[in-house]
């Protein structure tokens, strides 16, 4: 490990930046079996932030999967990599001014709490996807469950591989019995009632 590396403090502060945009950046991370909604939760959220002219950027599972994490598998060590990745740059984000909002698996809890560590207190908003594996295998259009269960893909989150449900998170959302709507509708509230928007 490097160790002559010095953290370069920036003059134009997370705050300066807040002030500009005339919003709170944070993290909002959803979290949830694959096939629970989080990504068109996440996007749908984008976009009534964006309609109040908020700063915002999605961090979606795929999408980094492409690029910023294409070397890792799906092993436990590879799914952990992944979410610090994950974590460094949703930090990097929300400290230039932006409402970061990801949407993963990320099935192990410790992994999820490490990334609260490393924020500031409040800037982590964990919302629990909470769907059941019926729910989210009819969901399933990649047909994933389905070549899990066959054997086909190893290490697969619900099937052979497990997740765990966060203790306390911020807010729960049940796909199972809310429109995508009430569920929009249930994230911007709270993020009113924090005073992360107006």
């Amino acid at each position: 490990m490097v160790s002559n590396i010095i953290r370069h403090n920036a003059t134009i502060t997370q705050e300066k930046r807040n002030n500009l945009s005339q919003h709170k950046s944070l993290v909002v991370w959803f979290t949830g079996l694959s096939g629970s909604g989080k990504s068109t939760l996440a996007h749908a959220v984008e976009e009534e932030l964006y309609k109040l002219n908020c700063r915002t950027f999605v961090l979606d599972g795929d999408n980094i999967r492409n690029g910023l994490s294409s070397n890792l598998g799906f092993s436990d060590n590879d799914r952990k990599e992944n979410i610090r990745r994950i974590g460094e740059t949703a930090k990097l984000m929300m400290e230039a001014g932006v409402i970061t909002i990801t949407a993963f698996i990320s099935p192990f809890r410790k992994d999820r709490d490490s990334i609260r560590k490393m924020l500031p207190q409040g800037d982590f908003v964990e919302v629990y996807c909470k769907a059941s594996l019926e729910t989210c295998e009819a969901r399933d259009v990649k047909g994933l469950y389905k070549l899990a269960r066959s054997g086909e893909i190893k290490n697969y989150t619900g099937i052979n591989s497990p997740y765990e449900r966060p203790k306390h998170p911020e807010l729960i959302i049940n796909i199972d019995n809310e429109t995508l709507e009430e569920s929009v509708g249930k994230v911007i509230d709270f993020l009113r009632v924090k005073s992360i928007i107006k």
